[in-house]
């Protein structure tokens, strides 16, 4: 499965600010997504980040005010790239983005860029900077022309004061370029999903979980969130980049449970991933269990309640239920039989004793089975990002 990301082209602009020295990661990164990326400097920005350094790591030449190779560098390069970014843009580039000034190549580029190019800016700044009427009207005006101006966090600044003016972490810059390189073909659309294990604790101190690490369905929670829908997680104990999502930390399969039943009604579609502990101690110890003068420890289990069998009885008109099976035998034959007793729309078969498809891998092979006869099942291989975004084309389509 060839990725939706890849050869994604995007013409990066940097401007003098020091958090230019954060660029040189985000371009790590961009090239690890395999995407194509052409930079333009600013002649102030080569005073935080050397061009050599961005070259290497780009593998294309940086462009800048004196770069000529026989074309018109502004019309070729706006028109070659599938997303304009500045990271991080300046008061003045900003002011003279806003008022329709080209007095250097970066800003050229921009006012050359077709309408079907979308425009980020990652303004980063001083907070009284920011603050500046001028610089919060010219924020505005660029909104209302289409460019999404993303919001600074707060944090020490570089003047030595704490407040908002920061760039986001590269991490977070390259997850609105790809939400901007996607259709929004789910924008409207409200997506409810659950991700992780879940730990049943015995004691203080030892739990009864899986090695699930949520990769899948926080994959699934991400490729909505590009595709422009709101999205809620509802996650277990796993590290989670919540970078626009509304993320709900949760540690027990009864934590979970309140929590779905909770946001229901909220979403459009819900989907489970989670690999939510069956059973949970009877009795919960208070005290860690001493090991001294014990052979065997005898403990006993009781269910827990079934989230997903919950979610297909409340289930109401026009939600979409998506039920994810894990098994180990009989797997197709498992997850049928799952999909009918909880009411689900879908089922995504998955054999955790393939290779590369079980917990903790990067990849997965699922089996998306609908609850609707007429429609065919359909096989899914490869990156769980990939995958999943995928399972959202086909969910969409119906």
């Amino acid at each position: 499965m060839n990725s939706w990301k890849n050869g994604r082209k995007i013409l990066l602009g940097i401007t003098g600010g020091i958090a230019a020295y954060k660029i040189p990661s985000l371009v790590r990164l961009i090239g690890k997504s395999e995407c194509e990326c052409e930079i333009i400097m600013t002649g102030s920005a080569k005073n935080f980040v050397a061009p050599m350094t961005l070259e290497t790591l780009s593998g294309h030449k940086v462009r800048d005010d004196d770069s000529f190779d026989g074309t018109i560098p502004h019309i070729k390069l706006s028109h070659w790239a599938d997303v304009l970014v500045i990271a991080p843009c300046t008061a003045n580039t900003l002011a003279k983005i806003a008022h329709g000034i080209a007095d250097n190549l970066l800003t050229s580029a921009v006012i050359a860029a077709p309408q079907k190019c979308p425009v980020l800016i990652f303004p980063a700044m001083n907070e009284d900077m920011y603050d500046n009427p001028a610089t919060q009207d010219n924020m505005k005006t660029l909104a209302s022309r289409g460019v999404r101006v993303v919001q600074p966090s707060e944090g020490a600044l570089a003047c030595g004061v704490s407040g908002r003016g920061r760039m986001p972490e590269p991490h977070e810059i390259l997850h609105e370029v790809f939400r901007a390189l996607c259709v929004h073909d789910m924008a409207g659309r409200r997506v409810l999903v659950t991700a992780g294990p879940t730990h049943e604790y015995i004691d203080p101190v030892r739990y009864i979980s899986n090695p699930s690490t949520g990769k899948m369905g926080v994959s699934m929670a991400r490729s909505a969130w590009y595709r422009g829908a709101e999205v809620k997680l509802i996650a277990g104990p796993v590290e989670v980049d919540s970078y626009g999502l509304d993320v709900v930390r949760v540690k027990s399969a009864e934590e979970m449970f309140s929590a779905v039943r909770e946001n229901l009604s909220w979403a459009d579609y819900v989907v489970k991933a989670a690999a939510v502990g069956d059973f949970r101690a009877k009795d919960f110890t208070p005290r860690k269990i001493k090991r001294e003068g014990r052979d065997v420890i005898t403990l006993e289990l009781v269910q827990n309640p079934d989230i997903a069998a919950e979610v297909g009885r409340l289930k109401r008109e026009g939600q979409v239920l998506v039920g994810f099976a894990a098994e180990t035998d009989n797997v197709n034959e498992n997850a049928r039989a799952k999909l009918k007793r909880k009411n689900l729309d879908y089922i995504l078969a998955n054999d955790v004793t393939g290779k590369n498809t079980g917990f903790a891998s990067d990849t997965n092979t699922l089996r998306l089975i609908p609850r609707n006869p007429d429609e065919p099942e359909q096989i899914f291989s490869g990156l769980k990002e990939d995958i999943a975004f995928e399972i959202w084309s086909r969910l969409i389509a119906g």
